[in-house]
């Protein structure tokens, strides 16, 4: 973590605890070093950011190509430390990514990452993209499930004087098995399927969507 970045988290808490009643649970579940794909649901804007707050390790995100191309918004996220990624294009865009997240995990890093592929604004869980669980297992790197709670409360302008709750909750670290080779298609929906189901089970039954086991 870079001197910018330490003075961020430091002087930028004070305002989220101004706007939010916001807390962080499971922090000690967070290994302090080595590398890791960090996972959660994806509702609000705001969801990078108040993982990045409470979490007590820097997060790396991958981000979409799209995010890069605003002139303010893109250079906030390259200070971050995100690297793009094309969600649509073929194989050898698909290795790329993995060559750029296998990068950051040899480093050390904590790779953040939304395996839906983009927010849900009604809170309720889709199914996932296939991205993180392959990157996962190909570099048997262990995941961090976060289920993030209450961000779909912050719509219009009345959240600033109701300051809605708001709860980052990390469950344990856990590995898909390793793999080597070509996956088949159901191989990798069943990957992001274990990936999503310990997500799921940090959150309440109204926020799991797809994976509300009956």
């Amino acid at each position: 973590m870079t001197f910018s970045q330490k003075f961020i988290l430091t002087t930028g808490r004070p305002l989220l605890n101004i706007l939010f009643r916001w807390k962080t649970v499971g922090t000690e579940n967070v290994p302090q070093t080595g590398r890791l794909v960090l996972v959660a649901n994806h509702v609000h804007v705001l969801d990078p950011v108040l993982l990045q707050f409470g979490c007590p390790r820097w997060i790396s995100f991958m981000a979409k190509e799209e995010l890069f191309r605003s002139h303010l918004l893109g250079f906030w996220i390259r200070w971050a430390g995100a690297f793009p990624i094309r969600r649509r294009g073929g194989i050898s865009e698909k290795q790329k990514i993995l060559d750029s997240a296998r990068a950051r995990l040899e480093a050390g890093e904590v790779l953040g990452v939304f395996p839906e592929g983009h927010r849900n604004r009604d809170g309720k869980l889709r199914r996932s993209k296939p991205g993180p669980a392959v990157i996962a297992s190909r570099t048997d790197t262990a995941i961090l499930p976060v289920g993030i709670i209450g961000t779909d409360k912050i719509k219009g302008i009345s959240w600033l004087w109701k300051r809605p709750g708001i709860v980052i909750r990390i469950g344990k670290p856990f590995r898909l098995p390793p793999v080597n080779g070509r996956l088949s298609r159901s191989q990798m929906q069943s990957l992001s399927d274990q990936l999503m189901e310990e997500i799921a089970a940090l959150l309440p039954r109204e926020y799991r969507g797809d994976y509300d086991k009956p």
